[in-house]
């Protein structure tokens, strides 16, 4: 165990340093911020014979999960280096389109009564330890729509809280952070995974201890929401995602409602989603969110082809497109790396 993630007061600190220490932009403090990106596909694969396919590499003709997470292993000291300190990856991914309605592909870390899948479990946990290694933290994402309606009832649900927080216990992680489910607010079938009773599992997920110790924890919304009373007053920090969002002032005023929302305490805001580029323009969504003291999440949904987004399957990990690198550049103008 390398790297130890806690929360005081605002402000994100590892191994008891406050993160970036010291660290300003444009006047504006960065330290206490996880800037992070969003690498949701890290552990997919797609159980439907019908749809694997669709994701097969160009240049073997076929898929491979295993494939997938090595190449992902291989990219983390490049996002490290940048200054990025965290990263989304979720047990239900996300789209493998960049953006769909219809998801009839099988990509599912969770089986249907609840139980985990340790073909995905086994692949998380090399992303998980690397990510300890190298001083990361992960911020895991438990369900995604389009995928819970894999998942039989509410009992299922609980349990598979149960089961991924409890494995996480069992491997000592200080790593990670859980975000509950992806977008609380959009196509769930089940409705304690809808914005609201979402706050139940965030209760059920910090009711479950160790030492006296449980995982800090949150749920997103989609782009543009700010979050409801009952999320607020039960998470541990603040997730909002700004897909859709092309005015930077828009990020500033989320930001500032959120704040307003009652029952708000001095927590970190963190945005772990955001399709909104513009990384040459003085003002953008990362910088209006830094502006504001709320961390920022690169989202690249990709551009059509393989070798181009962080979430279109196949997944090119490296930073290979001008969008992709003024994206890292920009975080590593940020954090001065």
């Amino acid at each position: 165990m390398n790297t130890i993630v806690e929360i005081i007061e605002d402000a994100f600190y590892i191994n008891g340093e406050i993160t970036y220490k010291g660290r300003y932009f444009n006047d504006k403090k960065i330290e206490g911020l996880l800037l992070n990106t969003r690498m949701v596909q890290g552990i997919f694969d797609d159980r439907n014979p019908e749809t694997v396919n669709l994701w097969n590499y160009p240049d073997t003709g076929r898929w491979d999960a295993e494939r997938n997470t090595r190449e992902f292993l291989a990219a983390m000291p490049s996002w490290r280096e940048h200054g990025i300190l965290a990263f989304t990856i979720n047990l239900q991914g996300g789209s493998p389109e960049g953006y769909s309605k219809a998801q009839p592909w099988h990509n599912s870390g969770i089986e249907s009564d609840g139980t985990l899948n340790q073909d995905y479990l086994s692949r998380l946990k090399r992303i998980i330890d690397f990510a300890d290694e190298l001083g990361m933290v992960v911020i895991l994402g438990y369900f995604y729509f389009g995928q819970d309606n894999r998942i039989d009832d509410e009992h299922a649900v609980i349990h598979a809280v149960d089961n991924i927080t409890n494995w996480l216990f069992d491997n000592n992680y200080r790593n990670v952070i859980v975000e509950v489910n992806n977008e609380c607010n959009v196509r769930y079938s089940h409705e304690i995974l809808q914005p609201e009773r979402v706050h139940e599992l965030i209760e059920h997920v910090r009711s479950i201890k160790r030492d006296g110790r449980n995982y800090l924890v949150g749920t997103s919304y989609g782009g543009g929401r700010v979050p409801e009373e009952n999320v607020v007053n039960t998470s541990d920090f603040i997730l909002i995602h700004g897909n859709g969002v092309s005015d930077p002032n828009r990020i500033v005023q989320m930001v500032e409602q959120t704040r307003e929302v009652k029952g708000f305490q001095p927590m970190p805001i963190l945005f772990n989603e955001d399709d909104h580029f513009d990384f040459d323009k003085p003002f953008n969504n990362c910088v209006a969110a830094i502006n504001e003291y709320a961390s920022w999440g690169y989202f690249d949904p990709g551009e059509n082809d393989y070798c181009h987004g962080y979430q279109s399957v196949p997944v090119q990990w490296q930073i290979n497109t001008s969008r992709k690198k003024a994206f890292f550049n920009k975080i590593k103008q940020i954090t001065g790396k």
